[in-house]
């Protein structure tokens, strides 16, 4: 059985930094595509970070430059470094991955968790305070 997890989430205020970690158990295949994803109240789920299992990384225009998505000490774990953050940050965060044919997508609804669509975690709460 696959299993993602998320961790490190929590609270802090403007400009402050965070970092989630994404740990991924189970899968059957030796590489994978990974994405982080974000979703605000209100508003639909969005992409904000990816790395495929080629190296190559992919920053939404609204962290670029700020966020660093990058291999953790294990071959299954992912790190999101989040540096400078701003209140507009706040969201709940969540990693999924899947085999390298491209990153999850998000569900049709504008939720995150695509169930049968890749393999997602259950999120991280972000908070950003001014």
């Amino acid at each position: 059985e696959v299993h993602v997890e998320e961790s490190g989430g929590g609270s802090v205020q403007a400009g402050g930094s965070l970092t989630l970690s994404c740990t991924i158990s189970g899968l059957m295949f030796d590489e994978f595509d990974m994405g982080w994803y974000r979703q605000a109240p209100g508003s639909k789920c969005d992409l904000v970070s990816s790395i495929m299992s080629d190296g190559e990384v992919y920053y939404s225009d609204s962290v670029k430059g700020r966020f660093t998505t990058s291999q953790g000490n294990g071959k299954n774990t992912v790190t999101l470094q989040m540096n400078n953050l701003k209140p507009e940050d706040t969201a709940v965060y969540y990693c999924a991955a899947d085999s390298p044919a491209g990153v999850p997508l998000p569900a049709p609804d504008g939720g995150c968790i695509f169930k049968g669509f890749g393999y997602w975690g259950q999120g991280a709460q972000v908070t950003v305070s001014s």
